[in-house]
């Protein structure tokens, strides 16, 4: 529970950051090259300016706004706890941060170059394809993460302390453990927050695209990499055992019970397997997100084993030997 509440905090921290960032500093990077005043409203009919505000309120006011927002969200509901917290908070401040800094973008890249606010246009494609975006966002993350606490909250654990058990007739067991690498997280929300900046950078056309590709290229590969390899998840059901990774549950490897030779519980650390994540050493092929205790498995007929770094590895391990020698009471 400690462990998942400070996940939820960190990265509703980082997300609340890296947006006010965007908000407030956009304008003040791009101010050279602005009016005095910017135009940030526009007539509904003709598309033409109607309102403005001056650069340090249209630099500051959208990130008072997010800031208010992002507290009126995440505090009530992180007190209802973090698992009923996660769907809320990522359906909420997901979209409302990407509309908000693709606005803000938006409003930059209309007044950009312009002598008067009263000529800059209104971005209405550039609207609405952010209006889709956040959308598409929103239920992307809703979806990920009600996923992660429907799968962790499924099945039964076997009691028992024995490497093998005894199951009972008819009845339909299964295990899951899950773990999470928080410093891999908080790579993949800092350079994924990189990775939009340079995108909104661009779509502003505040810069020459040259260096912010190459930026935002590979922020985005390292942060879907880390997003994907940051934590996994292991089940064992009579289907046998399935390892799969990220919140999509995606790659994923999977054995049935007649594939496994042996099943146990070990404990590695990162020195003998040569590192973090997904490991290839003498030990074989070990998922290192945490050190300690590994469920391990080895195939029929394989000469190496696999090892996954996950919480009540024993237990899993003795359902697995049970479904795979067929013992039932």
């Amino acid at each position: 529970m400690k462990d998942t509440t400070v996940a939820v905090r960190t990265t509703a921290a980082v997300w609340t950051v890296g947006v006010t960032a965007v908000l407030a500093g956009l304008p003040l990077v791009a101010r050279g090259r602005l009016p005095d005043r910017l135009a940030t409203h526009w007539d509904l009919d003709g598309g033409t300016p109607d309102g403005s505000m001056p650069l340090w309120a249209a630099s500051l006011l959208p990130a008072l706004i997010w800031l208010v927002t992002a507290a009126a969200v995440t505090v009530p509901l992180m007190r209802a706890g973090p698992s009923a917290a996660r769907p809320w908070i990522t359906a909420t401040l997901l979209p409302t941060g990407i509309i908000l800094a693709g606005a803000q973008a938006a409003v930059v890249r209309a007044n950009l170059d312009r002598a008067d606010w009263h000529e800059a246009r209104q971005p209405t494609a550039w609207v609405v394809a952010v209006l889709v975006l956040a959308a598409l966002a929103g239920v992307a993350g809703w979806l990920v993460v009600t996923r992660r606490s429907s799968a962790s909250g499924h099945g039964g654990t076997p009691g028992g302390d024995a490497p093998a058990l005894d199951l009972p007739t008819g009845r339909r067991l299964a295990w899951f453990s899950r773990t999470a690498n928080p410093w891999l997280q908080l790579l993949a929300a800092v350079t994924g927050l990189v990775a939009v900046a340079a995108l909104i950078v661009l779509a502003g056309g505040l810069a020459s695209p040259g260096g912010l590709w190459t930026l935002f290229a590979g922020s985005a590969v390292v942060s879907l990499a880390c997003a994907l390899f940051s934590s996994v998840q292991a089940r064992v059901s009579e289907r046998g055992l399935e390892v799969s990774f990220g919140p999509l549950g995606w790659p994923a490897r999977r054995w049935t019970p007649g594939d496994i030779d042996t099943a146990r519980a070990e404990i590695r650390r990162p020195a003998q397997v040569g590192g973090w994540g997904y490991r290839l050493s003498g030990l074989g092929t070990t998922v290192m997100l945490r050190a300690g205790e590994c469920l391990v498995v080895r195939g029929r007929g394989s000469r190496t084993d696999f090892a996954v770094s996950v919480d009540d590895a024993e237990r899993g391990a003795a359902l697995l030997n049970a479904l795979r020698t067929g013992r039932s009471s």
